[in-house]
């Protein structure tokens, strides 16, 4: 198995594991997003925690299968599609980072 394969691997297992957290607490894994864990409790209930927790769970267990199928690739076609995987995937996490936090969690805001 090439080196490429097994970080792969090891992503993927760490994004998997990640995504099973949000999966199984639900409403309260939006205390791991960051930027809503540093907001005050009063502007907490401001935000859909149920919607952010499964767009994050989804996001990382999209990370996990990119992951997956970066290792199967590398190991047998080629081992280079590894390189491949790790230009897709900073390129898909830069679409979800923000440097603000009301930006980052401006589409979870509650309308009233």
């Amino acid at each position: 198995m090439s080196i490429g394969a097994m970080i792969c691997i090891i992503l993927a297992i760490f994004f998997l594991a990640l995504a099973s957290t949000f999966a199984l607490l639900k409403e309260k894994s939006a205390m791991l997003i960051s930027g809503f864990n540093t907001l005050p409790k009063e502007r907490r209930g401001l935000y859909d925690q149920k919607k952010m927790s499964l767009d994050y769970r989804n996001m990382i267990a999209f990370w996990s299968a990119l992951f997956f199928i970066g290792a199967l690739l590398s190991q047998f076609i080629h081992a280079y599609s590894t390189i491949l995987t790790f230009i897709i995937w900073p390129i898909w996490l830069s679409k979800e980072i923000h440097l603000d936090a009301d930006k980052s969690l401006a589409k979870y805001k509650i309308r009233k």
